[in-house]
């Protein structure tokens, strides 16, 4: 199965849908009876980031919609690793091979909201992206909420730029930020800014992290120094028939294959740059330990993120690793909170400790810790994965975490704040497309606060609030 079959298919299903709807064979929500609604995403890999997003994005939209009035899906693929997950939603298989599963799960639901950070980019598998589009395609094939949250938009192939412009412009995609924005605007996509929805989430408190932490040998009084490394190099995966039959006739391609017909990259030139950014992020760390007095440790954000920490870890002796398929959300953000400073090549290591006022640098694949760190205003604090620099621009960039951090706590308190406000301004969109899509569905009503727009927040986030929201501000008044 290669990209273009795979988008041929969906593709196929979405005009089939399309023609049914003209023969009146679709079915739309009607007053009085529950709102169905499928959350379409990558969970179920024990990606964090992932997973955080969707936790947060159910709260929201079940708090402004009402959960006695909807009844939420969202995908899996595997249900051992959602276990204890999404609270109040019933979870939905995801096989690998997915058009016929997207055909038959869109049209049971009202309407669909697509849950994935990187929405609309080559980067990491057209498979995903093509995914993504087909969700969308279907439901407004049939008139249904086809709503992207918090997606994000890349370079995308010359084919999946295609699909997307053609089954996404009858959707709305919230974007999490401008340049996304203006990429899918340029393609007359209908666009509205919003922001990331991993800010409200509320891990397990702080004395959970430090009973682990102590555990692993930290003394309750020094420093933590976490760095959340990934392998950058492997992406994209790809759908490739021709190395699936190798595999299972030869034994080829073992190393390299993500899961059935789909492969990551794989060759000399990915491990040569691998072995530079491991060896420019370990050495850089080595130095660091060497001038100050920190207690390092390692998270693995996904599962797949294991390897890089492994290989980083056996430089570094004795620096506890901690990783996803061994801790859940729950914990494993409880732990990245309770650190003093961080150097993250994920996206939502950084994101999910900014409410603990972690000092964060990234050292990014791609445009999303960019683009954060440009809004922190810190655009000193961010290095690319193949820098050739890497090791002493690294070493600069973590000296100055110290040098500089209370002004870029600072940064960040003021950040997190205005995300979420962004982020409350989302549940507007999400009530203006209800009201376009079903003018029945009973909506809340009055004067409406920011803070009346987000899931409840913890203790944590209102203190933050207290700290840096100067202008309360009211969204919505007898909307």
């Amino acid at each position: 199965m290669t990209d273009f079959l795979l988008v041929a298919w969906v593709s196929a299903l979405i005009e089939i849908r399309r023609f049914g709807w003209m023969l009146g064979l679709g079915q739309r929500w009607t007053p009085g009876e529950k709102l169905k609604l499928l959350f379409a995403g990558y969970n179920g890999t024990r990606n964090t980031g992932s997973d955080v997003r969707v936790q947060e994005m159910l709260r929201q939209v079940r708090h402004i919609l009402s959960a006695d009035k909807t009844d939420f899906s969202v995908m899996t693929q595997s249900f051992d690793r959602t276990k204890g997950y999404f609270e109040g939603t019933r979870q939905v298989y995801l096989p690998d091979v997915y058009p016929p599963f997207l055909f038959r799960e869109v049209r049971d639901n009202h309407g669909v909201i697509a849950c994935e950070g990187s929405m609309f980019k080559s980067k990491f598998a057209n498979a995903l992206t093509t995914m993504m589009i087909g969700s969308l395609g279907l439901a407004s094939a049939e008139n249904k909420l086809s709503l992207a949250y918090g997606g994000e938009a890349g370079h995308m192939d010359g084919l999946i730029q295609s699909m997307c412009e053609r089954y996404v412009q009858d959707s709305l995609v919230i974007t999490r930020n401008v340049e996304s924005q203006t990429l899918l605007s340029s393609l007359g996509i209908p666009t509205e800014l919003g922001t990331d929805t991993a800010w409200t989430f509320e891990p397990h408190p702080l004395e959970y992290a430090r009973k682990v932490l102590r555990g692993a040998g930290w003394d309750e009084k020094t420093p933590i120094l976490v760095l959340c490394p990934i392998h950058p190099f492997v992406w994209p995966v790809k759908a490739s028939i021709a190395k699936y039959l190798a595999r299972v006739t030869t034994g080829a391609y073992k190393d390299s294959q993500y899961r059935t017909v789909y492969f990551f990259e794989s060759g000399a030139e990915v491990d040569r740059k691998y072995q530079h950014y491991i060896s420019g992020f370990t050495k850089a760390v080595q130095a660091f330990v060497q001038r100050h007095r920190v207690f390092p440790v390692l998270v693995a954000m996904e599962r797949l993120d294991a390897v890089a920490c492994s290989d980083i870890a056996a430089q570094i002796p004795g620096t506890p690793v901690f990783t996803s398929d061994d801790y859940d959300m729950f914990q494993l953000v409880s732990i990245l909170r309770a650190c003093t400073y961080m150097v993250s090549s994920r996206y939502h290591g950084i994101v999910t400790c900014m409410p603990s006022l972690v000092a964060s640098a990234g050292v990014t694949m791609d445009e999303r810790i960019r683009n954060l760190m440009r809004e922190r205003g810190h655009q000193h604090l961010f290095l690319t994965v193949d820098d050739p620099d890497l090791e002493p621009k690294l070493l600069q960039i973590m000296e100055t975490l110290v040098a500089e951090a209370e002004s870029v706590r600072e940064g960040i308190g003021r950040t997190v704040i205005r995300n979420l406000k962004v982020m409350a301004r989302m549940g507007t969109f999400l009530e203006d497309a209800m009201r376009r899509t079903y003018p029945e569905f009973p909506l809340r009503s009055g004067v409406l606060t920011w803070e009346d727009y987000l899931p409840p927040l913890g203790n944590t986030l209102l203190q933050l609030a207290e700290r840096y929201d100067s202008a309360p501000a009211v969204l919505a008044a007898s909307r």
